[in-house]
């Protein structure tokens, strides 16, 4: 069983080998990995990986071809050219260098991870097996282009910096973006035989696109640092929120700031803690110069509301920085206006931590409301005055799980528990399996909306 993996970016194993920094934001995908090498011999997967490379890795061609040692062998990947920071331009040039890929390689069967940049549609249209290629769903950027601006006043939406201005990447241009990556993830769907989701939401989406597409449930298994640490109420600091995420409006951080007042009357010592970096701060004149429209409204939040000394920028986190920042905090907030399943939750859930999250998209398939935390009702539809109910609703929220120890502790080791079982690397990688040998054998859908059983 010959398989090409299409990801979005260089396995971690492989960047180190090719002299390159290696992503945190993959290390779910190597755990699958992992585990594919590790039962290769009982599986009969050959596995091989291709994914876009900066062009100063390519050595002068189109095509980087490499075989990375791995415990137990060995695999090949291949590194091709790709804009990933225009992702909604497609690149018809993409075409010819993966079909040379698939023609090195005569995969049986073709995986894309992600919809999200144009390398899965060149991939669509040059693999002539359209049955045999699996595409799974992500981040779903036709949904997310409609959400985008996430209850923000039409004026903030006007606004436009000299970051913005010189970059050409104002709110709105933002926005168009997403819905140029939407049309392209439109096609990608359209054309794939196979899907991969794990949530309601996403499977409702994906059979709007293409009814004929079999859609298979399967979960996604974690970054290994998250498996076996718990987290302990003794051992966090009192009333700390922890925001994974903040870069960008669809992330909802501004919801995050409007609930803060609130939530500060009942709880003086309350603080929020951001990861990635600051897009708030103004001190140097290079500081200044970056500072975009959404960055400006957020600073007017934190100046009319006087947070300074309440929220933090941590900068960029690597995974066990990520662990231990969820570790210390009492309480993990989803505030995003969409999403299909964040891995932060689950991971924030995987620890056994109280979390409160946005009823939005596919959350409520990974996350129960009241049992394993609570669920607050977030964005709803573009062009609607809701940005205040939604913060209240969200410092509601907090202050339920925070004044409510037993049913924190109860709430904990349900998450735990369902992210155990969601999560599970063992049983994520034998529904993989399945799968693939569902649609190389078959041919057909089968039983491919099966979920596994809920604990």
């Amino acid at each position: 069983m010959k398989i090409l993996w299409l990801c979005n970016m260089a396995l971690p194993v492989a960047a180190r080998q090719l002299g390159m920094e290696a992503s945190n934001k993959e290390g779910w995908l190597s755990g699958l990995a992992d585990m594919v090498w590790k039962n290769q011999e009982e599986s009969g997967i050959v596995l091989s990986v291709a994914f876009p490379l900066p062009s100063g890795f390519l050595e002068g061609g189109d095509v980087r071809r490499e075989t990375i040692a791995v415990q137990g062998g060995s695999f090949r990947c291949y590194g091709f050219r790709e804009d990933v920071g225009h992702a909604e331009k497609y690149d018809p040039a993409l075409e010819p260098v993966l079909k040379k890929i698939v023609n090195i390689e005569e995969p049986d069967l073709v995986h894309c991870f992600g919809t999200e940049y144009p390398h899965t549609l060149a991939m669509c249209r040059v693999f002539t097996r359209k049955d045999r290629i699996l595409v799974g769903l992500q981040g779903i950027c036709t949904l997310y282009a409609r959400a985008y601006y996430a209850d923000l006043p039409e004026e903030v939406i006007r606004w436009v910096t000299l970051r913005d201005w010189l970059k050409r990447d104002t709110l709105r241009k933002q926005q168009e973006k997403f819905v140029r990556r939407g049309e392209t993830e439109r096609e990608i769907l359209s054309l794939a035989g196979n899907v991969t989701g794990r949530t309601d939401w996403d499977r409702e989406f994906a059979r709007e696109c293409n009814p004929r597409a079999c859609y298979y449930h399967m979960n996604e298994t974690l970054r290994r640092e998250f498996y076996g640490p718990v987290w302990q109420e003794g051992g966090c600091v009192p009333h700390s929120i922890f925001v994974s995420q903040g870069d960008y409006p669809l992330k909802g951080l501004h919801y995050m700031l409007l609930a803060l007042p609130g939530i500060l009357e009942k709880y003086p010592d309350a603080r929020v803690y951001v990861a990635g970096g600051s897009l708030v701060e103004y001190g140097t004149l290079k500081q200044k110069l970056k500072l975009s429209a959404y960055g400006r409204y957020l600073r007017k939040l934190l100046a009319r509301e006087d947070l300074w000394d309440r929220v933090v920028f941590l900068g960029r986190l690597d995974a066990e920085q990520m662990r231990d920042r969820f570790l210390e905090s009492s309480l993990f907030v989803c505030p995003s206006a969409l999403e299909n399943s964040p891995n932060s939750l689950g991971e924030a859930m995987l620890l056994g931590m109280p979390c409160v999250s946005a009823d939005v998209g596919g959350i409520p398939s990974i996350f129960t409301g009241e049992e394993d935390g609570i669920l607050y009702q977030g964005f709803r539809e573009p062009g609607g005055d809701r940005l205040m109910e939604i913060a209240g609703n969200l410092a509601e929220a907090v202050i339920r799980m925070w004044s409510s120890p037993e049913r924190m502790r109860t709430a904990c080791e349900n998450a735990r528990r369902h992210a155990g079982h969601t999560h599970n690397g063992e049983r994520n990688y034998r529904r993989l399996v399945e799968i693939y040998a569902q649609i190389l054998g078959e041919g057909e859908c089968g039983h491919a909306d099966g979920q596994e059983e809920q604990p």
